[in-house]
């Protein structure tokens, strides 16, 4: 687990949607829950990205955009840096590259061998552009740890993002490079920001297929969810056989979430948590690097999905109908305000039916997942109708 305090400092202000107070509740759940107890867990030392570590995936000349207005306060447009989405913050570079440096250990501890898997939960900024912030993200430290493991020799790459929202920053990064298989389930295009992460979005020249995009309907439930992701991750994992596998595991999908229109519950993505530590054994030996994302539901729903998530991580088990702590719950409404969830579960069964047993053509999260295979399973040399 990479960890520093410092992280939570990653604050765009009281008032903004990314509010730190998620990672630190799913800290206290996770600590109190006994996660970090395990024999096999450690904690890893996280220090800021130093400007050449930035330089892999991010331009000069925004590095030192986000260094000026972290120090004036003043916006600078043409880098998005001032606007209600990207807000001002004093020494936001500090944050931003704490945030880079933490998921860069990550993967470090994952590719030497110190650990098959490593975590940055405060990590998951996956919408920063090479020169630009977007998305409530600065630097992108999700393509930061990708662009990390190439410089190290690493030959293939997997990136599953399960946010809500389309992966684009990452996805922009890595292109038209056969190293990286970018794979983005999200919400359409169509009705949630960024408007990015349809089918057709499958890769540059030099990579055509190693981007895949699953854009769902507004609405998508558990069951329909996980048919999508089973339907398509599973297969192309297998067939890419990443040596690392590097995860965005954003909370956004979870029906309570105010910014976005899927409705999942904690027992779904709980599923897909298990789902994702058993396809990193099978297909990239083990090796995972885990990283947050969105959530806004900073109470009932990030805290315990991330306690779940960091659980799978360390080979904790978590029983789904135990109640959450009391000192937590007593922390919850100390530090909030609000009145905390009772319990780790949704009390839902999350089951999905296999693509396979049958396709509807009438179906539209069918029809989004014949897109997306269509579109890319055959530049892997796989039949989208099986």
């Amino acid at each position: 687990m990479a960890w520093n305090d410092g992280l939570t400092s990653y604050n765009f202000g009281p008032e903004h949607p990314l509010n730190p107070v998620r990672v630190e509740l799913t800290m206290a759940l996770s600590r109190e829950l006994g996660v970090f107890d395990a024999p096999q867990v450690r904690f890893i030392d996280a220090e800021p990205a130093s400007d050449d570590l930035l330089q892999l995936i991010h331009d000069p000349g925004y590095i030192e955009a986000v260094k000026r207005a972290g120090k004036t306060l003043q916006p600078d447009a043409p880098y998005c840096l001032g606007t209600s989405d990207n807000p001002v913050f004093p020494d936001m570079h500090d944050a931003a590259a704490l945030v880079g440096g933490a998921s860069v250990a990550a993967a470090r501890a994952v590719w030497n061998g110190e650990t098959e898997h490593a975590a940055n939960i405060a990590g998951g900024l996956h919408h920063a552009m090479p020169k630009n912030a977007w998305g409530f993200c600065v630097y992108n430290d999700a393509a930061l740890a990708i662009a990390w493991l190439l410089e190290q020799g690493a030959k293939r790459v997997a990136y599953v993002d399960v946010d809500v929202h389309h992966g684009d920053g990452v996805q922009t990064m890595f292109y038209d490079d056969p190293r990286v298989l970018t794979i983005s389930l999200h919400e359409s295009p169509l009705t949630l920001f960024p408007g990015t992460g349809r089918p057709n979005e499958t890769g540059g020249p030099a990579a055509e297929g190693y981007a895949v995009n699953v854009a769902l309907p507004a609405g998508s439930d558990d069951s329909r969810w996980l048919r999508a992701f089973d339907a398509v991750v599973p297969p192309l994992l297998a067939e890419f056989q990443p040596e690392v596998l590097v995860t965005q595991q954003g909370a956004d999908t979870h029906a309570l979430d105010p910014m976005a229109n899927l409705t999942l519950s904690l027992d779904g993505q709980r599923r897909t948590y298990r789902a994702l530590h058993r396809l990193a054994k099978e297909t990239a030996g083990g090796r995972w690097v885990v990283l947050g994302g969105g959530g806004y539901e900073l109470v009932q729903v990030v805290p315990r999905a991330w306690t779940h998530l960091l659980a799978e991580v360390a080979g904790v088990d978590i029983d789904p109908q135990a109640e959450t702590p009391a000192e937590w719950r007593r922390f919850v409404r100390e530090r909030t305000g609000e009145v905390p969830p009772l319990y780790m579960t949704d009390g839902r069964t999350a089951e999905f039916t296999p693509f396979e047993a049958g396709f509807d053509p009438d179906d539209p999260v069918d029809q989004a997942i014949q897109a997306t295979r269509r579109a890319v399973f055959p530049s892997h040399g796989m039949d989208p109708s099986l």
